[in-house]
């Protein structure tokens, strides 16, 4: 086998293999044309000697919808038709086969959660998808013991938050507040803009483990609980009496 080198291309002197079984989205090539343009074209196309595309089809669609004008490309030129073909699909097929060692990704996530990564969905995963595998790992981690369990495990008796009170909790911000009042919505959210608003407008709220007709009674002198991710993806808000 000789040596691969890589050469840039136009995008437009490619020809994609007709025979190609895998199919992408429309939001994958998005997403691996967002991953171009954070990290570069790291992964040439492979291509045979008459620029046909053997793996990487992903990739070229990525680069035209970027509007890139030249992407790297390796020729195999010692591949006779048969081992192109097999090549095709075992380059899509042995990849799939891939798992995950999901206590790892989750302390890669959480890692880039924690140094506020600013587009962790970069990495493929939806801010859904890496709630889950950081929960997952979290219900899975060993509790801590020590000889103040018994204090962290007694809930204090004198908890006051008061209307306007803005709490730093890590990452996130809790203010106690009205869910009705714009301003408050702009203290807490400052200049930044929330992806994503869940409600449970007015009163019907879970109450002792259960929703009770309005609710109104059983919660009366509970403040509104405003909170966010410092990021502003999500908001969560409830009045609740």
């Amino acid at each position: 086998m000789s040596e691969l080198e890589i050469k840039y291309v136009s995008p437009d002197d490619l020809r994609p293999y007709a025979g190609n079984a895998r199919t992408h989205s429309k939001k994958q090539i998005r997403q691996i044309a967002d991953s171009i343009q954070r990290f570069g074209f790291t992964n040439p196309v492979i291509v045979s000697v008459d620029r046909e595309v053997i793996a990487g089809h992903g990739r070229l669609a990525a680069a035209k919808l970027r509007g890139l004008t030249s992407v790297p490309i390796v020729v195999l030129a010692d591949m006779t038709e048969a081992d192109r073909r097999a090549y095709v699909i075992a380059d899509n097929k042995l990849a799939e086969l891939a798992g995950w060692d999901r206590d790892t990704l989750a302390i890669e996530l959480q890692f880039l959660q924690d140094v506020q990564f600013d587009d962790i969905e970069v990495t493929g995963f939806s801010l859904g998808e890496i709630d889950m595998i950081l929960d997952e790992a979290s219900e899975k981690r060993p509790q801590e013991s020590g000889p103040d369990d018994d204090v962290r495990g007694r809930v204090p008796q004198n908890i006051v938050s008061r209307t306007g009170d803005l709490w730093i909790l890590g990452t996130h911000r809790l203010l106690c507040g009205d869910a009705r009042d714009p301003s408050d919505y702009q203290r807490l959210l400052e200049d930044q803009k929330a992806d994503v608003v869940l409600t449970d407008p007015p009163f019907n709220v879970p109450i002792d483990g259960h929703v009770s007709g309005p609710g109104k009674g059983q919660a009366s002198g509970v403040c509104d609980g405003i909170g966010r991710d410092v990021r502003a993806r999500v908001v969560i808000c409830s009045k609740t009496g």
